[in-house]
């Protein structure tokens, strides 16, 4: 498990995933030996990674939320292959192993049927699909990751580490280059990679890594996700709410999920309920207590349901391997 130091340089690195040990150590009260220590402790254990990705939309791609429900016996096969997609991102099996829950990248002109089957297997198991296109994101670097594993920082001190960082990337959208390919497969096994092993690795020189670094990331084109293995820290419960709100207070409801500490994600999505939000708690009582205390207060939710994930099967941009998050070309 980890300790109160862990839980301080996890938040520092969900909210400046490429900050140094150096600012990490000082916004978090310990040496710049021990923030570096504790990061690449967590980082081996598989507990953690920072990734580095291009924003699909540069590609004309949007983000499709599939549920998939199927045979329980012959759930299994099908959720591997899925898992194996580099198109296929979020999936887990869930429902008692019924249903299995994912994004698909694709463009947002294509036909909703065709998004599936052309790009996943055909199965006699599969009893069931519905696709509905993700319309928007809530929350903002800082607030709206998930903190519920413990004692993090303070407002202050993340606002310490975000405060010369801009909430909105200023656009437009830079395509990647043939040249970019290099920096950004380093940057995809590790959100971390320092500008000298980037300059190894593309030919450049350190000052024009750190050019092109931020002309990708001010675009938004180039973003980082932490990814954690909740389970590994103690949180066993984790569910996807299906909820449905008005439409005039859906942003209001959304933000407010998105703040919330047990939250992971919080999206609104077209379909019967318009707002998709992941939740990791400790055990049910935990989430119980989540949906009858901080969910209940949301003004305009008419109506839920929810998914109980039975298994992690991908995270953006790792598979989980015995327990590990491992990148899915080492998988």
């Amino acid at each position: 498990m980890i300790d109160d130091v862990d839980m301080k340089i996890l938040h520092a690195l969900q909210c400046a995933p490429r900050l140094s040990f150096r600012h990490i150590a000082e916004v978090t009260g310990v040496s710049e030996q021990t923030a570096a220590r504790r990061y690449h402790a967590l980082r081996r254990s598989g507990v953690m990674r920072v990734v580095g990705l291009v924003n699909p939309a540069v590609h004309g791609k949007a983000q499709w939320v599939a549920r998939i429900r199927s045979r329980p016996d012959r759930v299994g096969p099908l959720a591997d292959s899925l898992a194996k997609r580099p198109d296929i991102a979020y999936a887990n099996l869930a429902s008692g192993g019924s249903e299995i829950i994912c994004m698909i990248r694709s463009a947002v002109e294509a036909e909703r049927d065709d998004i599936l089957l052309r790009q996943l297997p055909r199965s006699a198991s599969v009893l069931d699909v519905s696709i509905d296109l993700l319309l928007h994101p809530f929350g903002e670097t800082g607030t709206s990751e998930w903190t519920a594993y413990g004692n993090g920082l303070t407002l202050e001190q993340v606002r310490q580490l975000t405060s010369d960082r801009p909430t909105v990337p200023a656009g437009p959208l830079r395509p990647p280059t043939d040249e970019d390919a290099p920096l950004l497969e380093a940057l995809a096994e590790d959100g971390r990679t320092t500008h000298t092993r980037l300059a190894e690795l593309t030919g450049w020189s350190n000052a024009r890594v750190a050019r092109r670094l931020e002309a990708l990331e001010t675009s938004g084109t180039l973003f980082y996700d932490v990814e954690l293995l909740p389970e590994r820290l103690g949180h066993t419960l984790n569910a996807t709410l299906w909820l449905r709100v008005a439409p005039a207070r859906l942003e209001q409801a959304g933000e407010a999920l998105a703040r919330h500490a047990e939250v992971a994600f919080a999206g609104a999505i077209s379909g019967h309920h318009n707002l998709m939000v992941s939740v990791i708690c400790r055990d049910a009582e935990d989430f119980y207590r989540y949906l009858t205390t901080s969910v209940a207060a949301i003004d305009g939710i008419d109506a839920y349901e929810v998914s109980i994930r039975v298994r992690r099967l991908k995270q953006a941009a790792s598979l989980i391997f015995h327990g590990r998050l491992v990148p899915t070309a080492s998988a």
